[in-house]
């Protein structure tokens, strides 16, 4: 099989990087602390204040590592006379992040990856004379003899090369067959593009476009499926952008997008996101509805549903009625009154993968059938605020059965009142039981389930 494919590191010098100081630091912090890395990644990034070239080496090697890690170990393990798992936290993260940078990043000499690794490595005894012959060993290997044999096992050997634990590979496989599946698991190992979300109160996708082309020297191109969204290259910071200071648009996946356009709120109808934190769905049913009407927004986090006020006060949005508190708490303040509810619902995050990486490593078959518990809560008590004739949507950022048909079958059967209610048209064509599903090998989005219903 091709190794996989190497890519430019951004901001890759031929000294100590700090970047790879922040990165080992972050990565310790994911696997002892169960930290989400691009929170912890943010933290570091606001404390140590490094340039923009490290902070983006940074973020390479925390994610590429991330995705990477099976393969990064399974590549390891012959130059190592340890295993991996029995070495202290901070060596084999180390490890792991050295040969991400020799395996994949081009533009970054091997030497430079070892030095510094030695550097960052523990002043115990042995320690950095060890990191340093394991990882001179692995760099004196060619791409064709990298590979030590795979296991014997197809799914093992799949998820090996793939970097996915194989409970996952097995369903997958199952589900969509060998090539697809793997196709699937490729795709969500890719770094995902910047998507925008132009606020259409405020500019057309087109202006900023060319906003961004003169302030920011960025290309932009429109995306596929949602008429607001542009993708933009070679990205970067959108915090630090003008036209993101004055609300010109907000950060968004293509696949995200679409779901505010699949409950279809109308100006001046009543709105409720009953999940609503940080907002970005929110906003967006907002501005759809031309800042004319209610949104009623539920959280049960107030310091997360304080970022759903921040996204709406900067994108100029005033119709967001922020609540704090779960649906079951407050869904009776508004029983049959909403237009349209949207169920966006906590999940396992398991189609966003590319974004969340470390999730792949703590999931669980078992986590599933718990989720998807939480997930008939929250949609039977968010069901009792739609009025006759209004619209629910429940979303996942899941593709898995459990989390989504499994939800919508028992949610029919135990509410007649209820009717699948898709769309006649669409930008993407969905299933034949009426589902949207966004998958990251063929729509090059994050991985989506959504269904429409309606109260009849």
């Amino acid at each position: 099989m091709t190794p996989p494919r190497r890519r430019p590191a951004p901001g890759a010098s031929s000294g100590p990087s700090p970047a790879r100081e922040v990165a080992v630091r972050v990565l310790e912090r994911v696997e002892a602390d169960a930290s989400f890395a691009d929170l912890a990644l943010e933290a570091e990034l606001r404390a140590r204040g490094p340039s923009s070239r490290d902070a983006a080496l940074a973020t390479e090697l925390v994610f590429g590592t991330l995705r990477w890690q099976r393969y990064l170990d399974w590549i390891l393990a012959p130059h190592s006379r340890r295993g991996l798992d029995a070495l202290d936290l901070r060596v084999r993260v180390i490890l792991r992040t050295a040969a991400y940078q020799i395996a994949f990043l081009e533009r970054v000499p091997a030497f430079a990856v070892v030095n510094d690794a030695v550097t960052l490595a523990p002043p115990t005894p042995g320690v950095k004379a060890f990191v340093n012959a394991v990882l001179r060993s692995f760099a004196n290997r060619g791409v064709s003899e990298r590979e030590p044999a795979p296991p014997g096992d197809r799914l093992d050997a799949l998820g090996t090369r793939c970097s996915f634990p194989t409970w996952l590979v097995e369903r997958w496989v199952k589900r969509y067959g060998h090539d697809e599946a793997e196709a699937l698991m490729r795709a969500l190992n890719e770094r995902p593009p910047l998507t925008l979300r132009t606020n259409t109160r405020r500019t057309t996708r087109q202006a900023l476009g060319q906003r961004l082309l003169f302030e920011e020297g960025l290309a932009c191109q429109p995306t596929s499926l949602a008429p607001e969204g542009l993708v933009v290259s070679p990205g970067g910071a959108p915090g630090d952008w003008r036209a993101f200071a004055d609300g010109s648009f907000a950060v968004q996946d293509e696949a995200s997008m679409l779901i505010a356009r699949l409950l279809a709120p109308e100006p001046g109808s009543t709105i409720a996101d009953v999940c609503a934190a940080p907002g970005t769905k929110t906003t967006h049913l907002a501005q759809l509805m031309d800042d004319r009407g209610r949104v009623v927004a539920f959280d049960p986090q107030p310091a997360r549903l304080a970022r759903v006020g921040e996204a709406a006060a900067r994108l100029g949005l005033t119709i967001i009625d922020a609540r704090p508190g779960g649906v079951e708490t407050l869904a009776g303040e508004f029983g049959g009154t909403c237009d349209g509810v949207l169920v966006d619902a906590p999940c396992s995050n398991l189609g966003v993968l590319r974004r969340n990486p470390e999730v792949k490593w703590r999931r669980q078959p078992e986590d599933l059938v718990a989720v998807s518990r939480r997930q008939s809560e929250i949609l039977g008590a968010a069901a009792t605020m739609v009025k006759p004739g209004g619209r629910l949507v429940y979303a996942t950022c899941s593709l898995e059965p459990e989390e989504n048909d499994d939800v919508v079958r028992a949610f029919l059967a135990g509410r007649p009142g209820f009717t699948l209610d898709p769309p006649e048209t669409f930008p993407l064509p969905l299933d034949a039981d009426g589902a949207l599903r966004c998958l990251p090998h063929r729509h090059g989005s994050d991985g989506f389930t959504a269904v429409r219903f309606r109260r009849t």
